[in-house]
């Protein structure tokens, strides 16, 4: 097991100045038909972090409603730069689910692609937005500063201690909650998920096909790049025959993704031609990898799988699977250095329970968030006694190896996203053909889950087709339900509680 954390830069921003400075003519980023240095993507951050300064930026929030691009990456740098506090958002939500988010988040700039104009328009006549910055190829581009390479050393680097990044994340009752995570946490946690997977400096070829707004991509795609000054290519959209192709041609080192993902890279029908060759390690995350496909995917391109296990709240990496020690299938491996993970009881949350015994997974260390934004109940129930409270249900064996058993409550992973039953069956309640709603996660080749929803009708049954219609116009179209079934009741527990066990049973039974 590891026991120090490698070389830990002051914050990420200080990382890419690094890199600048040492590398500066070693490729950063490819999307596409573009690339930029480490010179050039440096004075991008620079030359962005100026403006955003010039119009506040300073000390506040700004948000990002951005798909994968070399833009997003320059934008999260050029915010952290400006001394402000980077909120990535998905650009796929609707104006409904983004309203309350950046109510909280009150930013003072939101950066967002052009494509999205009309959800941006609503969003500016329902809350405050003071600035608003269209990116793409026919608005502006944060490339605009590649040649001014001058810049790249005169980046501004921000305080340590100040905050850095406002994740949001749901809760077990579907609220969203930010992050507060300081620069510090942040680069300390990159340090440490190095510890067990080490890179080489200058030859990793990173491959990003998970949304670069979500944790996950930023911690294992984004920021590795910049610690190991490798080359991150960027697929704008996770597509299985475009993710194939260009781990061939782009000779791909390093693979970040999620079991559906290797799922379905496996059942196309290009993965037994494709040059998979250059492939030194993959990481999985987001749901739990069965062991099966880590046998397949392992048996089939000789490339090890490293799993582990993390929360936004947690910076986000607790745990991985080592690349150079044991790794054991089913875990999500050992702590990272300078954390320490303990399974306590449920009712508790005070009770250290044993080797092999199950409860709820906490964790103490360096990259834990300082608490959520403006919800200071929620950060009470979530860091007690210097203990982060995951809500995850899992147990670790004689060697620290942590194996997830459960999660939180309700919550349904559908492909690698993170959705929350209680948002749907709340936007479904104000459906006035809706009497009651529930809605549950169920098992699903190529999802992980998927969704489906039981309606008991007020009146005359509505046609399930409508109401998936209703609900796409308030949801990202992902956690709109696969299905819709209209029933006479829900199964209820002995208290009046509707029974999610029993209605999780029924898809495989009707």
């Amino acid at each position: 097991m590891a026991e120090a954390i490698p070389f830990v830069h002051e914050t990420v921003v200080h990382m890419l100045h690094d890199a600048a400075i040492r590398s500066p003519d070693a490729t950063a980023l490819v999307c596409e038909d573009e690339g930029l240095t480490y010179a050039e993507y440096a004075a991008c951050v620079a030359g962005l972090a100026r403006e955003l300064g010039a119009l506040g930026a300073t000390g506040g929030r700004v948000a990002l409603l951005m798909a994968n691009s070399i833009d997003i990456a320059v934008a999260t740098f050029a915010v952290q730069s400006a001394g402000a506090q980077v909120v990535p958002l998905n650009p796929a939500y609707t104006s409904h689910e983004l309203a309350p988010i950046l109510e909280n988040a009150a930013p003072t700039i939101l950066i967002h692609d052009a494509t999205i104009a009309d959800t941006v328009a609503e969003l500016a006549q329902r809350i405050a937005l003071p600035h608003r910055i269209a990116v793409g190829p026919h608005a502006r581009r944060f490339t605009e500063w590649r040649t001014h390479t001058d810049l790249a050393r005169a980046i501004l680097l921000p305080d340590p201690d100040s905050l850095s990044t406002l994740q949001y994340t749901g809760g077990t009752t579907g609220r969203p909650k930010g992050a507060n995570l300081t620069h510090r946490c942040v680069s300390i946690n990159v340090a440490q998920r190095e510890a067990l997977l080490p890179t080489e400096p200058e030859r990793e070829r990173i491959l990003a096909i998970t949304p670069l707004f979500h944790v996950y991509a930023v911690a294992m795609g984004l920021y590795l790049a910049a610690y190991c000054r490798g080359a991150l290519f960027i697929l704008p959209r996770y597509r299985p025959e475009l993710v194939l192709a260009a781990i061939e041609r782009d000779r791909i080192t390093l693979l970040s993704g999620s079991p559906t993902i290797y799922t379905g890279l496996m059942a196309h029908e290009r993965f037994g031609a494709t040059d998979l060759t250059a492939l030194r390690l993959c990481f999985s995350g987001a749901s739990a990898l069965s062991e099966e496909t880590l046998r397949r995917w392992e048996a089939a391109t000789g490339c090890p799988i490293c799993e582990g296990y993390g929360q936004s709240e947690a910076g986000p990496v607790l745990t991985f699977n080592p690349r150079y020690g044991r790794r054991k299938a089913g875990s999500v491996g050992i702590a990272v250095p300078a954390t320490d993970i303990a399974i306590v009881d449920t009712a508790t949350g005070t009770r250290v329970l044993g080797v092999g015994e199950a409860g709820e997974i906490r964790a103490r260390g360096p990259q834990i968030m300082r608490g959520y934004r403006g919800l200071a109940q929620e950060t009470n129930e979530a860091l007690r006694d210097g203990w982060l409270h995951t809500g995850d249900i899992g147990e670790l064996d004689a060697d620290g190896y942590l194996f997830i058993r459960d999660r939180k409550k309700d919550m349904v992973i559908v492909s690698g996203f993170n959705v929350y039953p209680r948002e749907i069956e709340e936007a479904l309640y104000a459906n006035p053909a809706v009497l009651e709603a529930a809605v549950v996660g169920v098992a699903d080749s190529y999802r992980g889950e998927a969704l489906v929803g039981f309606v008991v009708p007020a009146g005359s049954p509505p046609r399930p087709e409508d109401l998936r219609a209703y609900l796409a116009g308030r949801l990202a179209h992902y956690k709109v339900p696969r299905e819709i079934r209209i029933v006479t009741s829900l199964p209820k527990t002995t208290v009046g509680k509707v029974d999610k066990r029993q209605l999780r049973e029924l898809p495989e039974r009707m």
